[in-house]
Protein backbone atom coordinates (compact mmCIF):
# COMPACT_ATOMS: atom_id res chain seq x y z
CA UNK A 1 0.00 0.00 0.00
CA UNK A 2 1.62 3.62 -1.03
CA UNK A 3 1.24 6.07 1.39
CA UNK A 4 0.78 8.96 -0.50
CA UNK A 5 -2.07 7.74 -3.88
CA UNK A 6 -3.43 10.62 -6.39
CA UNK A 7 -5.80 12.91 -5.18
CA UNK A 8 -4.36 13.68 -1.94
CA UNK A 9 -3.57 16.81 -0.56
CA UNK A 10 0.19 17.30 -0.23
CA UNK A 11 2.54 20.19 1.18
CA UNK A 12 6.21 20.26 -0.61
CA UNK A 13 8.86 20.11 2.25
CA UNK A 14 12.03 20.65 0.16
CA UNK A 15 13.06 22.42 -3.33
CA UNK A 16 12.40 25.89 -5.04
CA UNK A 17 8.46 25.05 -4.29
CA UNK A 18 9.05 24.52 -0.46
CA UNK A 19 5.55 25.30 1.78
CA UNK A 20 3.28 25.26 -1.69
CA UNK A 21 0.27 22.74 -1.04
CA UNK A 22 -1.67 20.53 -4.56
CA UNK A 23 -3.32 17.68 -5.59
CA UNK A 24 -1.09 14.83 -6.51
CA UNK A 25 -2.69 14.19 -10.10
CA UNK A 26 -0.35 11.20 -10.98
CA UNK A 27 1.79 8.76 -9.04
CA UNK A 28 4.78 7.56 -11.26
CA UNK A 29 6.91 5.49 -9.27
CA UNK A 30 8.54 7.44 -6.72
CA UNK A 31 7.82 10.35 -8.59
CA UNK A 32 4.12 12.43 -7.81
CA UNK A 33 3.12 14.49 -10.39
CA UNK A 34 1.34 17.61 -8.12
CA UNK A 35 -0.80 20.15 -9.49
CA UNK A 36 0.43 23.72 -10.11
CA UNK A 37 4.10 22.48 -8.37
CA UNK A 38 7.32 22.72 -9.89
CA UNK A 39 6.10 24.27 -13.22
CA UNK A 40 8.89 24.82 -16.12
CA UNK A 41 9.17 26.91 -19.27
CA UNK A 42 9.68 24.62 -21.59
CA UNK A 43 10.56 25.74 -25.41
CA UNK A 44 8.37 23.94 -28.08
CA UNK A 45 8.99 23.49 -31.64
CA UNK A 46 5.73 23.54 -33.87
CA UNK A 47 4.82 19.95 -35.05
CA UNK A 48 2.24 20.20 -38.25
CA UNK A 49 1.42 16.62 -38.15
CA UNK A 50 0.21 16.96 -34.85
CA UNK A 51 -1.04 20.30 -34.87
CA UNK A 52 1.54 21.94 -32.08
CA UNK A 53 2.02 25.27 -32.58
CA UNK A 54 5.28 26.24 -31.75
CA UNK A 55 6.51 28.60 -28.55
CA UNK A 56 7.19 28.73 -24.88
CA UNK A 57 5.22 25.94 -22.81
CA UNK A 58 4.57 26.15 -19.60
CA UNK A 59 4.33 22.47 -18.32
CA UNK A 60 4.46 20.82 -14.27
CA UNK A 61 7.59 18.16 -13.73
CA UNK A 62 7.34 15.41 -11.50
CA UNK A 63 8.65 15.87 -8.05
CA UNK A 64 10.48 12.80 -5.54
CA UNK A 65 8.15 12.08 -3.70
CA UNK A 66 10.53 12.42 -0.57
CA UNK A 67 10.20 16.00 -1.12
CA UNK A 68 6.21 16.15 -0.26
CA UNK A 69 4.35 15.27 2.65
CA UNK A 70 0.42 14.37 3.18
CA UNK A 71 -1.63 17.62 4.36
CA UNK A 72 -3.53 16.98 7.76
CA UNK A 73 -6.89 19.25 7.18
CA UNK A 74 -7.36 18.57 11.47
CA UNK A 75 -4.04 20.08 12.44
CA UNK A 76 -3.24 22.41 9.14
CA UNK A 77 0.23 21.10 8.57
CA UNK A 78 2.09 18.27 6.98
CA UNK A 79 2.14 15.47 9.03
CA UNK A 80 3.76 11.73 8.13
CA UNK A 81 1.36 8.77 7.27
CA UNK A 82 1.92 5.06 8.35
CA UNK A 83 -0.18 2.11 7.63
CA UNK A 84 -2.33 0.46 10.07
CA UNK A 85 -4.23 -3.48 10.04
CA UNK A 86 -7.83 -3.22 11.11
CA UNK A 87 -9.26 -6.01 13.32
CA UNK A 88 -11.39 -7.23 9.99
CA UNK A 89 -7.81 -7.65 7.95
CA UNK A 90 -8.40 -4.30 5.93
CA UNK A 91 -4.93 -1.75 6.10
CA UNK A 92 -5.95 1.71 6.49
CA UNK A 93 -3.47 4.57 6.22
CA UNK A 94 -3.52 6.87 9.24
CA UNK A 95 -1.49 10.16 10.76
CA UNK A 96 1.52 9.36 13.10
CA UNK A 97 0.58 12.45 14.86
CA UNK A 98 -2.69 11.73 16.06
CA UNK A 99 -3.52 7.95 14.72
CA UNK A 100 -6.78 9.41 13.21
CA UNK A 101 -7.54 7.25 9.42
CA UNK A 102 -5.82 9.59 6.19
CA UNK A 103 -9.21 8.40 4.22
CA UNK A 104 -11.56 9.14 6.41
Amino acid sequence: MRKIKKNDDVIVIAGKDKGSRGSVLQVMGDYLLVAGINKVKKHQKPNPVKGLTGGIVEKELPLHISNVAVFNAASKKADRVGIKTLEDGRKVRVFKSSGEQVDA
